[in-house]
Order: C-alpha cells, then structure tokens, then sequence
C-alpha cells in the first residue's frame, strides 16, 4: 500500500478518516484555503507516481464541494501523480439526469464532464439516484451500494418475514424493494406517488401486499426534503401498519425535513455516513447513522491492488 495515497476535502473529513483508519493509512496532508473573495486554494504533499484518493462528497452546499473536488484533482494532477481516482460517495446534481421538459440542462452530464476534464482517471461512488450516470463518464466508474449496510441492521432486528412488508416509495424504487426483500423476506408493496412540484408530492394508492398490522421498512437511494418519504409512511400507517422503519443511503435533509420526519408516523430512521450527520440531529431521536467507510475502503484497497469490486457483494 506505499504508493497509495488518501486525501480528502471539507465535505466529509470524519468519513475520510474512517476509511484511513480501515486501511491502516494516513490521511494525506491538504491545505484548503477559501479566501476573502470566495476563491479556493489547495496545496497538497507530495504525491509524484502515487496513486492518489480524493475524498469529497457534493453534497450541500453542492457547488462549493464541487468545486473544491475540481480544484484537488487538478492539484494532483500537476503534481504528477500517477492516477487520481475521485471518490463521491454521494454524486449531487444527479437528479438532473435527463430532460423531462423542454429547455433545461442535464447537469449530472454536465458535473461528469467537469470531473473528467479536471483529470479524474477514475471515479468511485455509492447508490447513484439513476444508474445510467456511471456511462455520463468518459472514464471507468465503480458504482457501490449500502443495501448490505442496510440490510445487516435490519437483520440485527430479528423481524419475522411473514410479518414484514417492504415498502416501495414510488415506482422508481420498486427495483431496489425487490433487492431487499430477497435478502430480508416479506412481501413487497408499492406506492402509487404524483408529484406536484420539486417540494411537494400526494400519495395515491398502495400496490401489492397490504401493511396492516406489518413491520414495514421503506428503501430509497436519498432523503431530501422527505415529502416523499412521509407521505408514503402517512399513507400505510392509514391502512394499519405496526411498525415504519425508514432506510436510505444519502441523508440530505434539505429544508424542513428533520421537522418533518420527527413529526411523521416513523419509528426510526436510518442513514449512512456519506453525507455528514446534520447539524440538528439531536433534534430527531429516531434517527440512526450507518458508517459505509469500511465498505469505501475495501473498494479503494481492491481497486488499487486491481481487483474485482463486485466480488465484495458476493
């Protein structure tokens, strides 16, 4: 591991030294510096022939991370280092993946370009909102998932299958519900969400198993604004469910959300560490936070060595 060397930006420091501390290292000397003006600096140690590991997720504030990400693998590149490879354990602008109207951008294309062009040999990231962005690169991505993160933590909790419902949010997640109830057991149900705005969505209907008196856990990549989310746990507590644990990879929290979801019919609320713990999450008791840093590290230490990466959910 001498030529291996980690490095991380201002968006995720206790994650990156987690996965320094799986792997045994030392996390690489950086200096960030945002000056009076708002302009970035970065100065880093040697990293000549090394095969360099940035960490930074986008996560809010998304453009400054971003930026910060660009400016890193640049410094590292005219630094001569041998490969850069861009770890994003959440990708934002990623919900911009194509055009649903006339005139907008696809900003995940657009972020992808600007990471490639920056010099990114390699990027490494988790549960991307839509699995179609890894081929917005012009460079290898490997794309990880926590399901194993989350799956573990439910198990620890012994429910029985036959008295589980897994709970689809909306149509999109329907495939990731299915991934976990292989693994979990129960029944998978779905719900029928509109949205109204980028804020607002109603829940119409539940499809499949009905929750009445289940244990039903709900999967979904992020939790943003968790109109969605508390929706969905409003609509099946109606209908009689027991217990709603609610599951997801990315805790954004944008806006009101913590109020939202302490106000919600939820039992618990679990998350990983890709994005940093909120600064108010003393204010929510039933939230849970999952470290992936043992994952992140396996991937670097496998992708370094060159080898299989999707071997580890084997």
């Amino acid at each position: 591991m001498r030529e291996l060397k980690i490095f991380s930006g201002r968006a995720n420091l206790e994650l990156a030294a987690k996965i320094c501390g799986f792997l045994n290292l030392d996390l690489g000397e950086c200096t960030l510096v945002t000056f009076p003006d708002g302009e970035l600096h970065c100065k880093i140690e040697d990293v000549r022939g090394r095969d360099v590991y940035l960490i930074q997720p986008t996560c809010p504030p998304v453009n400054d991370h971003l930026m910060e990400l660009l400016i890193m693998i640049d410094t590292c590149k005219r630094a001569s280092a041998e490969r850069v490879t861009a770890v994003v354990p959440y990708f934002g602008y990623a919900r911009q993946d194509r055009k649903d109207e006339g005139r907008v951008p696809i900003t995940a294309k657009l972020v992808a370009n600007l990471i490639t062009r920056a010099g990114a040999d390699r990027v490494l990231t988790m549960d991307l909102h839509a699995a179609q962005i890894q081929g917005f690169f012009d460079v290898p991505v490997d794309h990880l998932y926590a399901a194993q993160v989350l799956n573990s933590h439910f198990m620890k909790m012994r429910i029985a299958s036959e008295e589980m419902v897994i709970v689809s949010p909306d149509e999109g997640s329907i495939k990731r519900a299915v991934g976990h109830a292989k693994r979990l057991g129960g029944e998978i149900a779905i719900i029928d969400k509109r949205r109204r705005s980028a804020e607002v969505t109603e829940q119409a209907n539940v499809i499949g198993a009905s929750p009445k008196n289940k244990v039903c856990l709900m999967f979904d990549d992020m939790i943003s604004t968790a109109g969605s989310i508390c929706g969905a746990a409003r609509t099946i507590k109606d209908l009689g469910a027991k217990e709603i644990h609610v599951a997801a990879t990315h805790g954004v929290f944008a806006g009101s959300a913590i109020e939202r979801l302490t106000e919600a019919p939820i039992d618990s609320v679990v998350v990983t560490d890709t994005i940093p713990y909120p600064a108010n999450r003393e204010r929510m008791a039933k939230l849970r936070v999952l470290s992936v840093s043992d994952l992140l590290g396996e991937a670097i230490k496998r992708i370094h060595h060159h080898q299989s990466i999707s071997s580890i959910f084997n």
